[in-house]
């Protein structure tokens, strides 16, 4: 990075995070990129994402260093009236408590939104959950995958004509995290004119519905119930892979305009003449034809070639690559999406601020590595504690 360690836009922000695994870790690390405080209590047994591996980087695993960059660390039993004594004295000087633990534990040991309300009228308290606090399925535990069957992402994923798949990353849990960040920062803005705190709920059957465009919309409108369409795009075309000479392209062609340019560079300016291919509306009638004569033209381009003409040309296209083509490409380096920090690499801030960009200070902790640090400021005595202070 050459960014100067300058405070973020988040820089007077003051985070418990309480939260595990990914959604709420995932909010929680958005924040302290952008200059919060971020302290992350984890329970006795740490984080279970932490042994999510291997790989491994000082027995802790990737998965775990992923999510939880720039926090500092502590652990700390709850279960025992002295650890949620001193989490109470944590949140005295908090804006924001993110939390994902299983429904009515808090409420079981005394602290429900309404107590910490009354107790702390002005903390932003976020709730990461899997279908939320109510409803039939209110309560009921949630992780990604299952979520993505249940709301119906699977089934829309996946070959045509083949079986429902699972999208091959996070993210019901990773837009969760996202909304997560967004209901808190729409609470600390009204915050600045009600004086007042409040309740900010993120269920992950919610996240997983909202992500349904435009199947939903669809759906809405026709009546048909959508099923798997493999890489092609339900409502336009054509946006597919293509195979090319050496390996596959996909072409994501949205308007007339950038279909006749993709056929003049590949050779056929006498598509878009054929009425099978002049609207939008009958290429997608006849995406099968067209799918055939585009693979018979673009069988005479090597893939990189022909992607670099049509981009440059204003089609909007890409290589298929894999997961090290991508890390490497020098435009991935030179937009400092990634992060080190020793011999700790992560994945950079997406979000690009021109006055107070996204800074990367620490690396994840270890577990409890910060606690002594984070009770002498707070002027709290770890003996009183020592009996709820895991580690230490």
């Amino acid at each position: 990075m050459t960014h100067t360690l300058s405070p973020g836009s988040l820089a007077s922000l003051r985070v418990i995070d309480a939260s595990r695994v990914l959604g709420g870790p995932y909010a929680g690390q958005i924040l302290a990129d952008h200059g919060a405080d971020v302290i992350k209590v984890e329970p006795p047994q740490g984080d279970e994402t932490r042994g999510w591996g291997p790989p491994f980087l000082d027995d802790t695993a990737s998965y775990f260093l992923g999510l939880n960059r720039n926090k500092r660390g502590m652990a700390l039993d709850m279960s025992q009236p002295a650890g949620l004594e001193l989490l109470l004295r944590l949140l005295e000087d908090a804006d924001v408590f993110i939390e994902n633990f299983k429904a009515g534990t808090l409420e079981r040991w005394g602290l429900s939104n309404a107590a910490l309300q009354d107790r702390f009228p002005r903390l932003i308290h976020a709730r990461v959950t899997g279908f939320g606090s109510d409803g039939p399925y209110g309560g009921l535990p949630g992780y990604d995958a299952a979520i993505q069957a249940t709301c119906g992402i699977m089934s829309v994923n996946g070959e045509a004509g083949g079986t429902p798949l699972r999208v091959g990353l996070p993210v019901v849990d990773m837009v969760t995290g996202l909304n997560a960040v967004i209901g808190i920062l729409m609470a600390l803005n009204e915050r600045t004119r009600s004086g007042k705190g409040q309740f900010v709920e993120v269920a992950l059957y919610d996240v997983g519905f909202s992500l349904l465009h435009p199947h939903l919309p669809n759906y809405y409108l026709s009546g048909k119930v959508p099923g798997p369409s493999g890489n092609a795009h339900p409502n336009i075309y054509p946006y597919d892979t293509f195979q090319t000479a050496t390996d596959p392209i996909f072409l994501a062609v949205g308007n007339n305009r950038q279909f006749e340019t993709l056929c003049r560079l590949i050779g056929r300016e006498d598509l878009p003449q054929d009425p099978r291919f002049a609207t939008n509306g009958n290429r997608n009638q006849n995406r099968d034809a067209l799918k055939i004569e585009l693979e018979t033209a673009l069988a005479a381009h090597p893939c990189a070639a022909i992607a670099k003409a049509l981009i440059e040309a204003g089609v909007p296209c890409g290589e298929v690559r894999n997961i090290h083509q991508a890390a490497t490409d020098p435009h991935t380096l030179h937009r400092e999406m990634v992060v080190d920090i020793g011999d700790y690499r992560s994945t950079g801030s997406p979000i690009k601020l021109s006055r107070t960009p996204a800074t990367y200070r620490r690396k994840p902790p270890a577990f409890s590595q910060d606690t002594a640090e984070i009770l002498q400021e707070r002027g709290i005595d770890p003996t009183d504690y020592a009996a709820v202070l895991p580690g230490k």
